[in-house]
């Protein structure tokens, strides 16, 4: 990646209005865990559900008095970061990093915001349910939508997909949640696993609401100069194919060059930044939910 004094004002700022926007994805996602499925005795989809589990256990067999801090936050960074390291060299530096700073900031986050004694919907628990799963569903989507990631299931199918291609993010989702609330069920009452599932649900609509996995983008990048070094950052940085065409303008009569790549849209930030760092007068076009058929790597 380019040196920052080599990157345009206006990128910067779109990147620093980007990530504030992911920290405050994780900022709603611990909101709504904290005050509407934490007290309700509710467990989230995925490895947070699973560190819930894990926090539930060790309360009840090592009678624990944790007065209202709620450790699975804590459990859940721990697991995170050996998945991180792991997936280091599968993912983009950028989406990495937000990442990090993403699922560091929900664990404060989930730490410094106040579990309330009782739930603030005592005779509801359907509408907790409900409402959580809409609240961390947004901010699992927001932080998605700006280029970052809250951790978890998101990391693990995406190096699942580099083992076996016909695997998705939405099936390993689909296989962990299967496993954790058949646990859940053994443990707890049947009442907490079916609205643990209502929770699952609606949070899984409201992030596909606001992002989908690996929505294809086919972008074409109309530039007047012939810079290799921009191609040759995009296959370093992005490990990205890109088929050039010449091109004359037919107003101007002038030679140009016509770039073409697939992409997902996690990494559309990235592209423009590389692309406007070599030539800010570029011209951009995307096309968001193409069909691709034959080899392309579907990535995070």
């Amino acid at each position: 990646m380019g040196s920052v004094e080599h990157m345009p004002k206006d990128v910067m700022k779109e990147q620093g209005k980007r990530m504030f926007l992911a920290v405050c994805g994780a900022a709603i996602y611990a909101f709504g865990v904290n005050l509407f499925v934490v007290p309700a005795a509710l467990y989230s989809g995925g490895l947070m559900g699973a560190s819930q589990v894990i926090r539930t256990l060790l309360v009840r067999f090592f009678d624990l008095s944790l007065e209202g801090f709620d450790i699975a936050g804590l459990i859940y960074y721990a697991v995170n970061i050996p998945i991180l390291i792991l997936a280091m060299k599968n993912i983009s530096k950028q989406f990495f990093i937000k990442t990090i700073i993403c699922v560091t900031m929900q664990t404060v986050f989930l730490s410094l915001i106040p579990i309330p004694a009782q739930p603030l919907l005592p005779n509801d628990v359907l509408a907790s349910s409900v409402i959580g799963g809409l609240i961390c569903g947004y901010g699992m989507g927001l932080a998605l939508r700006m280029g970052g990631s809250l951790g978890g299931t998101d990391i693990i199918g995406m190096l699942l997909i580099k083992w076996k291609k016909d695997i998705s993010v939405g099936r390993v989702s689909l296989a962990v949640n299967a496993v954790l609330y058949t646990v859940c069920l053994f443990l707890f009452d049947v009442s907490t696993v079916i609205y643990s599932l209502i929770y699952a649900a609606v949070s899984s609509l409201a992030v596909d609401h606001g992002h989908s996995q690996n929505i294809n983008v086919q972008v074409q990048i109309i530039t007047k100069r012939d810079n290799r070094e921009l191609e040759q950052e995009i296959f370093q940085k992005m490990n990205r194919g890109i088929t050039r065409l010449d091109s004359t303008g037919a107003y101007t009569n002038e030679k140009s060059n016509i770039l073409f790549i697939l992409i997902s849209k996690y990494e559309v930030a990235q592209l423009r930044q590389i692309v406007l760092k070599y030539d800010p007068q570029a011209f951009i076009v995307m096309n968001e939910g193409v069909t691709v058929v034959g080899h392309y790597l579907k990535k995070l």
